[in-house]
């Protein structure tokens, strides 16, 4: 992470300065903490998109996930869709219900070939999230759309970000990536530069991200310093729209009349 492009000093002046400047990078240096990139140990906790194995394999369903069935030698079950209902169950021609709640689709897929051996020789069944409804992961800060995102089990930050969509006053260079946990040493954070990743394709550092996951975007210096000042006048606002509101009701009212002559 090239923190150097957010707090060098040259960006605001030479000389002294101001309050705002230094709250500010204070900020800026409390965001990106310590040292000028993630630690090996910090770099282990998380999974690269082109180390995992294909983790839709063990992705655990949950309601509301939605299941696709698909079977040759089984017709009833070929082509099937089915939401997982808030029993964990779904009900299948031929099979009935069948607890799928807490299995990971080839699990899903050996169990409904165990149910149809009653029926069919050497069965093959195929089963597949359509739709994962159960799982999220969150996304907050300098962002057009903040909040929870379904999470896949192929997430990853790039991925994040540009379903989040970053504003201009985040600061990309910044991005953390919080695993949180009950337990403190199962919880981390990673602060990577997702501007390199975006700008000049350097993909060592996009994460896989897993259930749960939070993906904060801070602000730029400045971003920040316009976020406080927009929170300091905010109470004004009010009393300067008790102002402005009548005289351009006036201003509009002169144009119309003006309009009619």
């Amino acid at each position: 992470m090239n923190v150097r492009r957010i707090t060098n000093g040259a960006a605001f002046g030479h000389g002294r300065a101001g309050p705002w400047v230094s709250a500010a990078l204070a900020v800026s240096l409390g965001l990106s903490g310590p040292g000028c990139g993630p630690k090996d140990d910090e770099i282990h906790a998380f999974v690269h998109d082109w180390e995992a194995s294909v983790s839709a394999a063990d992705y655990r369903v949950q309601p509301p996930d939605t299941l696709e069935i698909s079977s040759a030698q089984a017709p009833e079950l070929d082509g099937e869709i089915q939401t997982i209902r808030q029993d964990g169950k779904v009900t299948l021609r031929l099979v009935g219900e069948v607890k799928v709640a807490g299995l990971t689709p080839v699990e899903i897929s050996r169990k409904l070939e165990s149910l149809l051996s009653q029926y069919y020789v050497e069965p093959h069944v195929s089963v597949r999230v359509s739709t994962a409804g159960s799982k999220r992961f969150y996304v907050f800060g300098e962002v057009a759309q903040e909040g929870a995102f379904p999470y896949t089990g192929r997430d990853t930050l790039l991925n994040a970000l540009a379903a989040s969509r970053p504003t201009f006053i985040a600061a990309k260079e910044m991005i953390k990536v919080i695993r949180p946990s009950h337990e403190p040493d199962k919880r981390h954070v990673m602060v990577i530069d997702a501007y390199s990743m975006m700008e000049h394709g350097k993909l060592e550092q996009n994460v896989l991200l897993q259930e749960g996951d939070i993906v904060y975007v801070p602000p730029t210096v400045i971003g920040w310093m316009g976020l406080r000042l927009r929170e300091l006048l905010f109470p004004l606002i009010p009393v300067g729209q008790a102002y402005t509101t009548p005289a351009n009701m006036m201003a509009a009212y002169d144009v119309y009349h003006d309009d009619d002559d």
